[in-house]
């Protein structure tokens, strides 16, 4: 089996398109909050990162045709 063989149809790949555009303005967003709300801690900072950084795997399944889950096994429903 191939590496990151196609696993998702266009619908799936749309799908993850969407969430994935969503998580990285969600995750600018609140980084923007954090900034301005002058948190300096760096665990609170680790929320947006994340959340952007699951947006930007997200888009890579999109582009990639790929998804992590059901490459491992499961079965989802798109």
């Amino acid at each position: 089996m191939a590496l990151f063989e196609c696993n998702i149809d266009a619908r799936g790949k749309a799908i993850r398109l969407k969430l994935g555009i969503i998580g990285i303005v969600v995750g600018f967003v609140l980084a923007t909050v954090f900034y301005f709300a002058e948190i300096d801690w760096w665990i609170p900072w680790l929320i947006p990162l994340g959340i952007a950084g699951g947006g930007a795997f997200a888009i890579f399944e999109s582009w990639a045709g790929w998804c992590i889950v059901r490459a491992m096994g499961f079965r989802t429903p798109v």
